[in-house]
């Protein structure tokens, strides 16, 4: 079975082979230690119910990653995320984690760059706009190219932060992605934030 350093690998392989681009130059999966095996026996069972409620206690943020076209005849390509986190500060780095049966992340890989909208109190129906699958997300959304990568910034996004692809690591079901920020900027107004709590949008005064 391929190790955890192999997956890294190959995922920063196959970046390269679609000729993502990066300002970050060259990625190299980052060495990982020895890890002992655990065996059957030592896995305390979790019912994936209770995972998720637990988890849900856990207010998050609520953001839309879109990138530019990957090739010809392709359109721009969004998902709704909430596992957006800042990661580095030098060099500046954010991350997000993104399902592997995600048919959006490929488009994304494609491109090699993103723009993390961050959306405010005000901004629930285009979040669920960009959690829909099989339909045209960007159908009635207003939207620029970010400065650098040139992925939309969606209209009234409460901050924004352009990125290039730095490196892909595995996380179980999910891939753990890197991004390497090229530009970044937020709304002047005193915004209220978009979150997401207990399986449905909340805000602050509502927590």
């Amino acid at each position: 079975m391929m190790g955890h350093a192999g997956m890294a690998a190959t995922a920063v392989r196959y970046l390269r082979s679609v000729g993502a681009p990066t300002t970050a130059g060259p990625v190299e999966p980052l060495p990982r230690p020895d890890l002992r095996a655990v065996g059957a026996h030592e896995r305390a069972p979790v019912d994936p119910a209770a995972f998720r409620r637990v988890l849900g206690t856990f207010a998050t943020g609520v953001t839309v990653v879109t990138a530019p076209p990957a090739g010809p005849g392709e359109g721009p390509a969004g998902f709704a995320c909430q596992s957006f986190a800042s990661l580095s500060l030098d060099p500046p780095l954010v991350a997000f984690m993104v399902a592997r049966t995600s048919t959006t992340w490929p488009r994304i890989a494609r491109a090699g760059v993103f723009c993390v909208n961050v959306l405010g109190a005000d901004q629930g129906a285009l979040c669920r706009a960009f959690a829909v699958s099989g339909a045209d997300k960007f159908a009635g959304v207003g939207h620029r190219p970010a400065p650098v990568s040139g992925a939309p910034l969606l209209d009234g996004a409460a901050a924004w932060v352009d990125c290039a692809v730095h490196a892909v690591h595995p996380g179980g079901d999910h891939l753990i992605v890197v991004g390497r920020v090229t530009a970044l900027g937020a709304d002047s107004a005193d915004r209220a934030p978009l979150l997401f709590h207990r399986g449905r949008f909340a805000g602050l005064t509502h927590l």
